[in-house]
């Protein structure tokens, strides 16, 4: 019972396909038009009801499946498109079903090839099994090809595009170790030897506190002078582990859109920032570039940077179409760090839906010059 729920519960196709092919299984009402110049008998409404509730499962399920699954689910719509040929010429919408799960195969050879088979089932069918050839392989050759090639295109692409986000996953996942042991081998380098030169003489003003006032002062003189020299190393080696701030992150904004095919328009101000707030509007630029690429489906995307009424305004928008005008926006983990890291140096994020995703990030310039002094 609750795997039954689970399944109406959905989702039914993936989420990235969106809505689109519930409107394409509208496709079966082509099956109808018959009936508008002709009777229909009862028998024959149940066995289209019939076939609609049998179709239905197998063309959703046609989504989750690859391989000869998706083979299977191909000739099955082939299928019914042969027992209904005689009877309904609208039968052709069945191998425009079949055509478009071809790009379940893609990428790859087989793809095309499954694609060949199916219209050849088609064109067989026409002329063995229905009274008007021509008229019933009008909607597999003119319709059902256009869908099958789109449909594998589309499919390839979205196969390169997700190869091309886990390289690129990859590809920083290895450069934080990177950063992680280059970091330790640092810290070690310079605390090691400081840290044990400052225990030894610790030790010895120690012995010397008794029986030597003025060596044991110089010993505790020679602590805070190698504390203070490994702090100032320390500070040294912290300033450069921070990334280039925001021409850093815009560089990578840039290098990202670039690689998810995203058009990027910048209309950056220059003005000095203080550290922490620039760290701030770094971190917030390097998000919403990531959902952009990674969630938004967007083909434009527009940064913007300027100082207005006291305060650096960070706005970040997309042409996205996974979100409508009025839409809700889930808050996630990413959204969530943006408000508590602006809220630190007194700042505020607004997010709303506007043909695309719309993030904009105001900084109070006062903050700023109050934490770099």
């Amino acid at each position: 019972m609750q795997g039954f729920k689970r399944v109406l519960a959905g989702p039914w196709v993936p989420a990235d396909l969106g809505k689109l092919p519930y409107l394409w299984a509208m496709s079966l009402v082509f099956l109808v038009f018959k009936y508008f110049y002709s009777p229909v008998t009862a028998l024959e409404l149940f066995m289209l009801g019939l076939s609609a509730v049998l179709f239905l499962p197998l063309y959703l399920y046609s989504f989750w499946a690859g391989g000869r699954r998706a083979v299977l689910c191909i000739l099955a719509a082939c299928l019914f498109g042969m027992l209904w040929a005689p009877h309904n010429n609208g039968a052709g919408t069945f191998f425009i079903f079949a055509a478009g799960m071809c790009g379940r195969l893609a990428p790859g050879r087989n793809a095309p090839r499954m694609l060949a088979v199916v219209l050849a089932l088609a064109t067989a069918t026409a002329y063995l099994l229905t009274g008007n050839a021509p008229a019933f392989m009008l909607a597999p050759w003119a319709v059902g090809l256009s869908v099958g090639v789109a449909s594998i295109m589309e499919s390839g692409l979205r196969a390169s595009r997700s190869q091309l986000l886990r390289k690129q996953e990859e590809v920083e996942h290895i450069a934080r170790i990177a950063e992680r042991e280059r970091i330790s081998r640092d810290l070690h380098d310079l605390l090691g030897h400081s840290l044990s030169l400052i225990a030894l003489k610790a030790e010895l003003a120690g012995k010397l506190a008794g029986r030597d006032l003025e060596a044991c002062k110089r010993e505790i003189a020679d602590v805070e002078t190698t504390a203070r020299r490994a702090l100032a190393e320390v500070r040294t080696a912290v300033t450069g582990y921070r990334d280039s701030g925001l021409p850093g992150a815009l560089a990578s904004a840039r290098a990202s859109l670039a690689a998810g095919g995203v058009e990027l328009r910048e209309d950056i101000q220059q003005f000095a920032l203080a550290p922490a707030p620039e760290h701030v509007l770094a971190l917030a630029l390097r998000e919403a570039v990531t959902n952009v690429v990674r969630h938004a489906g967007a083909t434009r995307c527009t940064i913007g940077l300027a100082l207005e009424e006291g305060s650096a305004v960070l706005r970040v928008l997309d042409d996205g179409d996974r979100l409508r005008a009025g839409d809700e926006v889930r808050v996630g983990n990413g959204l969530t760090g943006m408000r508590e890291r602006a809220a630190m140096v007194g700042g505020q994020l607004l997010v709303s839906v506007d043909k695309g995703l719309r993030l904009e990030l105001r900084l109070p310039v006062k903050d700023m010059e109050g934490e770099a002094a």
